[in-house]
């Protein structure tokens, strides 16, 4: 086992056992709400993806103030339109933290726009709960990342498709930021480590929004006929994925063909095209709305009365936040406060019912474990899972497959509190890899 394995095992079975400490209850004579910063787009090119999410955060918090708040306050939504436009994400976080005095962060979709507010957070010492999955190389003391770490997502579904389907030809397709780019340099290194050549290994970006798919699903059919089996790595985000599928669909691109196995496509996304030329092709993710479990039941119902629409679906990032404001509430009570300082110490071990049928519990990194399933994707729209691992999986902030970060752990707990520890050198950098 290498050094930061050994470590980062360490830092695992330290969390869970402080998953059972409990902190004394601190009175709080200010029975001011509790207000909550919801941060998603609600126009722009994300909305397709985020509007959801702001949806799902005011049920759950009118949920809480129906059973009587927290610390016996109530929670005030305090709502924002950062309307995918990346610096903007960075001023409305300001908004919310120094004007709005909210006392937590839940948004964010892209890993731009995360970036872009990051600064913010750490500057103003506010909290912000990630839920979409994300390229890793990254630990912030103020960031909880409920989304999929690439060893959570990625990197179990290549090995999928190589292990399960056969595959021997790559295609890394994805929108032109951080979050592909950084993905899919991970995926090249593992794939080469792994005996494939750079010639099997197709790479392309377009901009978000692309609409023309037409040269470039040729490609990837002429790429895919070289007599090797060939897959999709898909990091496509937002609406760009509708006019995508829709042209493999028109070229006659089938699952048995070249399958697609997607990172940023749940049943949100395909409630608004017509599924039925996609049977077959995939999605990796830590969440289906079709998982056979009753707490998940429940949820669905609960999304389905609130929205008043039969038709409502459920996703992977409305499962991250649910999971990140049941571990935000369990460390606020945990602390007896809100206080950001307070509430960051609480919540490392802290363990929340998932909707898979097991339990997410808060890494001393900051990222949460997950199960991985690979779904399929049916002509109704939903997902039937094929594959899934075992147990969860502790995310890890940085890869094990990139030479700058390797060596690299995270563990925010005292005495080390350091997101990006060099475990050869013996030093703590910052929020990111140098």
């Amino acid at each position: 086992m290498s050094i930061k394995k050994h470590l980062a095992s360490g830092l695992s079975a330290l969390a869970l056992t402080t998953a059972c400490i409990t902190l004394p209850s601190l009175a709080l004579a200010d029975e001011d709400p509790i207000k909550v910063g919801i941060l998603h787009s609600l126009s722009g090119t994300m909305a397709i993806s985020e509007s959801t999410l702001k949806d799902e955060m005011l049920m759950l918090i009118q949920e809480q103030n129906e059973k009587g708040g927290l610390l016996g306050r109530q929670l005030e939504p305090v709502v924002v339109d950062p309307a995918s436009d990346w610096p903007l994400f960075a001023e409305k976080a300001r908004q919310l933290l120094a004007q709005d005095k909210v006392d937590v962060i839940f948004g964010n979709w892209t890993s731009v726009s995360r970036k872009s507010v990051l600064p913010v957070v750490e500057e103003l010492n506010g909290l912000l709960f990630y839920p979409v999955q994300y390229e890793g190389e990254e630990s912030s003391e103020n960031v909880f990342y409920t989304g999929a770490a690439p060893n959570q997502q990625a990197i179990p579904a290549v090995d999928y498709l190589m292990n399960q389907v056969g595959v021997k030809r790559w295609v890394l397709a994805g929108t032109d930021y951080v979050y592909p780019r950084t993905t899919n340099k991970i995926l090249k290194a593992y794939l080469k480590d792994h005996g494939v050549a750079d010639s099997d290994i197709m790479v392309n970006y377009t901009p978000f929004g692309h609409a023309n798919w037409q040269s470039i699903v040729s490609d990837i059919k002429r790429f895919g006929s070289a007599g090797k089996k060939t897959a999709v790595v898909s990091t496509i985000n937002g609406d760009a994925n509708v006019p995508f599928y829709r042209e493999l669909a028109n070229q006659g691109i089938e699952a048995s063909d070249i399958p697609v196995v997607a990172f940023s496509v749940g049943e949100q996304e395909l409630s608004g095209i017509d599924t039925a030329p996609l049977v077959g092709h995939l999605a990796a993710w830590n969440y289906f709305m079709s998982v056979d479990n009753d707490a998940n039941y429940d949820f669905i119902d609960q999304w389905i009365d609130y929205t008043g629409d039969e038709n409502a679906v459920t996703n992977d990032p409305m499962e991250a936040h649910y999971i990140g404001f049941n571990m935000w509430m369990e460390a606020v009570r945990k602390a007896g406060t809100t206080d950001v300082d307070a509430v960051k110490d609480a919540i490392i071990g802290v363990s929340v019912p998932n909707l898979t049928g097991g339990y997410a519990t808060m890494m001393p990194n900051h990222h949460i474990t997950k199960p991985v399933l690979i779904g399929e994707i049916q002509d109704n729209g939903q997902f039937s899972v094929v594959w899934k691992t075992p147990s969860t999986v502790a995310g890890d902030a940085w890869s094990d497959y990139l030479p700058g970060s390797k060596d690299l752990i995270s563990d925010w707990r005292q005495p080390l509190h350091c997101g990006n520890y060099n475990v050869v050198e013996h030093t703590c950098g910052g929020s990111e890899a140098k």
